[in-house]
């Protein structure tokens, strides 16, 4: 791929990642209640269901992920049903300051990281994004080892930058945060905001 090439899919991808949606929503949400811890987990999940939707579009795999409709339909919903219970747990959470040394069960790493990587391979728009956006910057079919990692690497650095920015300054917001009222006022919007961006991914197609 070209120098320009690779700057180009680099500016769309980021302003993709960056555009409010779902995934924004969640991670803001989840910050805003409780800090930056698991965000990187969290964010992981993105990132791999991410680089797992390009590989299918590089390597023209498109037909078989939608031939396999009914197993990513039910990934997604799985996926769902977790976030739902982790805004259930925003809702419902003590209203006081967060302790970074507690552990959440259901706040554990591999808990988090599944439920995001769920979510996204349970949601093809991805790949519509990878088989729409790829075409105007290389040809597929063309598509080189090199090149395929020149992407790769692209991902692998804006979406957890981009993503990463979102979380910890919604995390800096939440230190402001001094009296039970308004720790118990952030807890519930960010758990209406959660189970609204479940809703949101539910409704896609």
């Amino acid at each position: 791929m070209t120098l320009y090439g690779v700057a180009l899919f680099g500016l769309v991808y980021c302003l993709a990642v960056a555009s409010p949606g779902p995934g924004v929503a969640a991670i803001v949400a989840r910050s805003l209640a409780r800090g930056t811890q698991g965000a990187p987990a969290f964010i992981a999940g993105f990132l791999i269901g991410d680089l797992v939707w390009f590989t299918v579009a590089a390597t023209g795999l498109a037909a078989l992920a939608q031939s396999a409709h009914a197993v990513f339909v039910a990934v997604k919903y799985a996926g769902l049903a977790y976030l739902l219970y982790l805004a259930y747990k925003m809702w419902t959470a003590p209203a006081k300051a967060i302790d970074e040394s507690a552990v959440d069960p259901s706040q554990r790493p591999s808990r988090l990281f599944l439920t995001t990587l769920s979510l996204t391979l349970g949601n093809p728009k991805p790949m519509v994004f990878f088989l729409a956006l790829l075409p105007t910057v290389v040809k597929l079919e063309t598509l080189t080892v090199t090149g395929f990692f020149e992407i790769v690497a692209v991902i692998a650095v804006e979406l957890p930058l981009v993503l990463g920015t979102y979380a910890y300054a919604a995390s800096r917001a939440r230190r402001f945060l001094r009296s039970p009222r308004a720790i118990r006022i952030v807890n519930r919007s960010s758990a209406t905001a959660m189970a609204g961006a479940a809703v949101m991914i539910a409704r896609t197609s």
